[in-house]
């Protein structure tokens, strides 16, 4: 297998020669060698969505260069439509913080942006994976957040119009089942009767509360860690920042 040569601050490492992914990624590829659980890819395109607001916001409150800003944004793009899934080789059994996932998505978006810039990333790295796509970041924060992200998408896209499709066919039966009359049952015995719509009516309302209490927690997924940084307080980013 062709192989190059990346560095980080424990020294050299070996990585295909054609992958976008860096060192980080690399040594978190042989340092755990456990399970075959990938990293959902729910979580990568969350990171995705968060890298490009963040080099959107460098570049409007910094010195950031809007160049690199816009080669972030696009690659970001690019992963949100599953073109580089593969590039995302990490299990979930990881450090605690998530700081591999972290920075194989800093070191995909960033060779890949080099690339846009029209650059070879093997020879030299226009977009940095932690002083450009990283800037004002830490894994503490971005993982959080891209939880939140991925949790809330999924939840809204997914969930409640599943249940809504669910509660909606429910709610036709007890329309349907308002005149069949049945015996209702009530400590393993047989109660006074009631009607099987009203009885499918009860399901429906059970859904429909659910899902009120799933909207209801979508309101907090919506505040997001990011803008703390390594310890919440917001070192080294810019004022304002955070909102």
């Amino acid at each position: 297998m062709r192989v190059r040569i990346e560095k980080d601050t424990m020294g050299p490492v070996e990585v295909p020669y054609d992958r976008y992914w860096g060192a980080q990624t690399q040594r978190s590829i042989q340092n755990f060698k456990i399970g075959g659980q990938r990293m959902p890819m729910e979580i990568v395109y969350a990171f995705a969505i968060l890298k490009k607001a963040a080099a959107l916001t460098n570049a409007e409150l910094t010195h950031f260069s809007a160049e690199k800003a816009q080669a972030i944004a696009t690659v970001c793009d690019e992963v949100l439509t599953g073109k580089h899934d593969d590039e995302f080789p990490l299990v979930v059994w990881q450090t605690g913080s998530g700081t591999q996932s972290n920075m194989n998505v800093n070191e995909v978006v960033s060779n890949r942006a080099t690339e846009v810039l029209g650059a070879d990333f093997r020879e030299n790295k226009l977009v940095k994976a932690n002083d450009d796509v990283n800037k004002s970041q830490s894994s503490n924060d971005t993982f959080p957040t891209a939880m939140h992200i991925a949790t809330y998408m999924k939840v809204a896209q997914h969930t409640i119009p599943n249940i809504q499709a669910l509660r909606d066919t429910l709610h036709a039966k007890a329309t349907a089942f308002d005149s069949v009359v049945k015996t209702g049952r009530t400590h393993l015995m047989d109660a006074t009767p009631l009607t099987l719509g009203q009885e499918f009516s009860g399901y429906v309302t059970q859904l429909d509360r659910g899902m009120a209490a799933l909207r209801d927690s979508l309101k907090r997924l919506t505040e997001l860690a990011l803008g703390g940084t390594a310890v919440g307080t917001g070192l080294n980013t810019s004022p304002g920042w955070d909102e």
